[in-house]
């Protein structure tokens, strides 16, 4: 048993179709010149091409990912096998699909064991699968797996910041195919439920360039301003059909996926079907199953808001009359509590008519009594009395003028006074100063007879105090009795002494004056 890889298998198809096309031709007539060569039909050359291969690979196995299965309704199963360089595609017949070890799947890597043949009607070459067992996952689902992984652990996946889907939005922009029915269904479905304006940004949605325009689009979409020529989206749909994990895996692009989840506005993916999976999906705002669900979620139901409306108008034209009753009854109630209006004016009305016929008696009697005091005080006012008042305000306005003549003779000397107010600011301030240095310098003087006067001012010349124990001070040595306790106080401290028992104490001798001193200078104690 050989077990092959594909890429090895491809080298090998290529070898064995050039050494195929020698054997089967006539090598001497070849040697003798290719005008004579006999003409092979293309049925006898695919035949023994196919015998050949089947001769030499009667059996191998083969390690690959299955993609784009296809389940006819005969029974049989057609798939492919590929790695990262090269593809086979293989057929399993209906008899022996229930003998397999797993059922295959996309994106199922799988070992499988089986023949090499080849297709005559395509000119392709096949395995017919008799064994398969899996082999573990995919490449390129561990590979989208890993990818998934770590943008998740970005946060590029996390509801919180994903953008709420408008709810009556006014422009929806479409990314897809401008040529496939899924633009036709999408476009069908808004009309029938929300007539809007609809944006179309055409892309290719299978190949190396799908992932690169997409992501264009998006970002053109964002980038669009509110008031420009082209309108700027509320929602971004982005549309595709079903197909095989080749066929939608641009839209597991990283870059792509990164901008689907920065999208400003909010972003519908509607990749594939419902059993149909991508990262873009996770990255969007909302996933839709398929396309026509994508313009479902973009838009209301005009009928559903219509009909919404209606019954809301309903409800509130039923709650305005009930509060309008609501009001009037109560107003009713309120107003059989008030008293009557004929009530009220009458009452004031006879109130009135009491107040106006007492007012005239009473304005006749006011009347009368003006005019009986009136009388009296003109019979009072006699011509004396008159000029009286008169006389005495005359002497006060000559008062008044005097004291205002003198007042106006004294103006000039307070005119001066005042002119001269800084001499007299600058007067008293030098005769403050002189005053000040005058009770300075007496203070000085009775702070030296002060210090002259201090008793312990002798002490620090070398003289001390004598005192009794009680404290009063020895003036004369004659006033000390023998024995007695006495208290020497010098400049640094004091001493305690006593007088001498033995012997009385000496009468105080007659000290001689020092040379300049008069006779007369007396003792300090």
């Amino acid at each position: 048993m050989v077990f092959f890889s594909k890429s090895l298998l491809c080298e090998q198809r290529r070898l064995i179709c050039e050494a195929m096309t020698l054997a089967d031709h006539d090598l001497e007539a070849l040697a003798g010149g290719g005008d004579n060569a006999p003409a092979f039909s293309v049925s006898e050359l695919a035949f023994a091409l196919k015998r050949t291969l089947e001769d030499a690979y009667g059996h191998v196995r083969l390690r690959g990912e299955i993609s784009k299965v296809t389940r006819h309704a005969s029974g049989h199963i057609y798939l492919t096998l590929k790695d990262d360089k090269a593809a086979i595609d293989g057929v399993i017949w209906k008899g022996s699909v229930r003998g397999l070890a797993a059922q295959p799947e996309q994106g199922l890597e799988v070992i499988v064991t089986g023949r090499i043949t080849t297709y005559p009607a395509r000119s392709g070459y096949q395995i017919i699968i008799e064994r398969l067992e899996p082999a573990g996952v995919g490449a390129l689902l561990a590979q989208l797996e890993r990818l998934k992984t770590k943008l998740a652990a970005e946060g590029l996946f996390d509801a919180a910041r994903k953008p709420l889907l408008p709810a009556s939005p006014t422009v929806i922009g479409v990314i897809t195919s401008p040529t496939g029915a899924v633009i036709r269904d999408i476009l069908h479905r808004i009309s029938e439920r929300w007539p809007v304006r609809v944006v179309v940004w055409p892309v290719v949605v299978q190949g190396d360039q799908a992932a690169a325009q997409v992501r264009a689009a998006i970002l053109g979409f964002n980038r669009l301003a509110g008031d420009g020529p082209v309108p700027r989206p509320d929602v971004i749909i982005v549309a595709r059909g079903g197909g095989s994990v080749e066929d939608l895996w641009p839209f597991n692009d990283e870059a792509l996926t990164r901008a689907a989840a920065a999208s400003q506005i909010p972003l519908i993916s509607a990749v594939g079907h419902e059993t149909d999976t991508t990262l873009i999906d996770f990255a969007a705002a909302r996933r839709a199953p398929t396309p026509t669900a994508a313009a479902e979620m973009a838009t209301p139901v005009l009928a559903e808001l219509r009909s919404t409306l209606a019954v809301t108008s309903a409800r509130l034209d039923r709650a305005l009359s009930g509060l309008v009753e609501s009001r009037r009854s109560r107003l009713a109630t309120a107003v059989a509590a008030l008293p009557r209006l004929g009530d009220l004016v009458e009452f004031a009305a006879q109130r009135f008519d009491h107040a106006a016929t007492r007012l005239g008696s009473a304005l006749a009697t006011h009347t009368a009594a003006q005019t009986q005091k009136l009388t009296a005080s003109a019979a009072r006012l006699t011509p004396a009395l008159l000029h009286r008042p008169l006389a005495a305000q005359a002497e006060r306005l000559d008062g008044l003028a005097t004291r205002l003549g003198a007042a106006g003779r004294r103006r000039p000397e307070e005119i001066a006074l005042r002119a001269d107010l800084s001499g007299l600011f600058r007067r008293g301030g030098e005769s403050l100063m002189r005053r000040v240095q005058t009770e300075g310098a007496a203070l000085e003087r009775l702070d030296q007879l002060r210090r002259s006067l201090d008793p312990d001012r002798p002490l620090g010349l070398g003289f001390a105090r004598v005192h009794r124990a009680s404290g009063d001070l020895v003036r004369r040595a004659a006033d000390l009795s023998p024995g007695e306790a006495l208290s020497l106080i010098f400049a640094d401290g004091k001493v305690a002494a006593h007088t001498d028992d033995a012997n009385a104490p000496a009468p105080p001798t007659k000290r001689t004056a020092p040379k300049g001193q008069g006779p007369d200078q007396g003792s300090l104690f």
